[in-house]
């Protein structure tokens, strides 16, 4: 009976893995119908309010095209990879399928940020497994994830969409105000999402010596909210400014009336500003609002408070990702009216 037990679960065992790969399969196609459906219904009401309006000009169908499959094909080399999840693929469907419609430089922007910092996530991955209690194998965002880095960014599309339309235009506060700022808005939040990435990868490894507390500028361990080091702040700079540069690069090849609009270069320079401040802004209150503490039973830093777990800072008010949804808005929404003061005129 035991050997006919066993035999019978052997043979059940190829058939549910058929099973399973043909139901994964089948979802799959069912949300790409469901994604080309979506943007099908985007093209036409942005054909119908064209018509209606007079004044906006329609989605052209070979920019529907291309806002539907490069991000079909992004997301799914990401999900091979472990980049993204299930949820975090299709999450990342409608933040690029959104982002791409609106402007090719907010897509470009969305690209380097999650490319880089994938590789970024990735390198020295045994090194940070040891010192991350949280790390996973090839970052495997998830929805959450996705949102609270994405949410900001295609609201702003959306609203960008609203305003001006899908299409490029140049940053030019004297002519177009509210769209330029809404594209510097957007531009910030990668920014600084980009930034604080590039600074939690980087600094760890790179740094050689330990980070010290925003808030109080004591030394703490690797792996503590709220820890900073010269490193990884150099790394947020530089990480803002990597998707300043490909915004700016974007705007060079698809902006046709640069000649007489104002300077773009300040572009790069705002971007590694918001970089700079998103992490110095996301470290502070991580220092303040997230819960650090070191597990004596394993010398690794954790997020959670136990009772073998020693105190080091902050308060289990927040998560990780709720404190990097926080810094975003927060950058979107001061860095782009400050920016309307020094941004040089035509």
């Amino acid at each position: 009976m035991r050997a006919g037990s066993g035999d019978a679960i052997r043979r059940a065992g190829p058939d549910d893995n058929i099973c399973k790969k043909y139901i994964k399969m089948i979802t799959n196609i069912v949300i790409l119908s469901l994604i080309i459906c979506i943007s099908l219904a985007f093209w036409i009401i942005s054909m119908t309010a064209s018509t209606y309006y007079g004044n906006l000009q329609p989605v052209s169908p070979w920019r529907w095209l291309f806002s539907v499959v490069v991000p079909v094909l992004i997301v799914s080399n990401g999900f091979k990879k472990k980049s993204l999840d299930h949820s975090g693929a299709l999450g990342g469907l409608v933040v690029g399928f959104i982002l791409t419609i609106a402007n090719f430089s907010f897509f470009t922007s969305l690209l380097m940020f999650f490319l880089s910092s994938s590789k970024l996530t990735k390198w020295k991955g045994e090194i940070k497994k040891r010192l991350d209690s949280e790390y996973k194998e090839g970052g495997q965002r998830n929805w959450v994830q996705v949102f609270c880095n994405g949410a900001v960014p295609t609201e702003l599309a959306l609203l960008y969409m609203i305003e001006n339309g899908p299409g490029e235009i140049p940053i030019d506060f004297s002519k177009q105000y509210t769209a330029s700022w809404m594209c510097l808005s957007l531009l910030a939040a990668l920014a600084c999402s980009a930034g604080d990435t590039w600074a939690s990868e980087v600094g760890p490894i790179l740094s050689k010596s330990p980070p010290r507390l925003i808030t109080t500028w004591e030394k703490v361990p690797v792996g503590t909210n709220g820890g900073v080091t010269m490193v990884g702040l150099a790394s947020s700079l530089l990480g803002g400014t990597f998707v300043g540069i490909t915004y700016f690069l974007t705007q060079l090849v698809f902006v046709n009336d640069l000649d007489i609009s104002a300077p773009q270069w300040p572009i790069i320079a705002f971007g590694g500003l918001a970089g700079l401040l998103g992490s110095v802004v996301d470290s502070y209150l991580g220092a303040t609002m997230q819960f650090t503490g070191l597990d004596e039973s394993t010398g690794m830093v954790v997020n959670s408070p136990a009772n073998d777990v020693k105190y080091i800072a902050g308060k289990p008010i927040l998560d990780n990702n709720a404190v990097n949804l926080f810094s975003s808005v927060l950058i979107a929404l001061l860095l782009p009216t400050a920016a309307w003061g020094f941004w040089p005129r035509e």
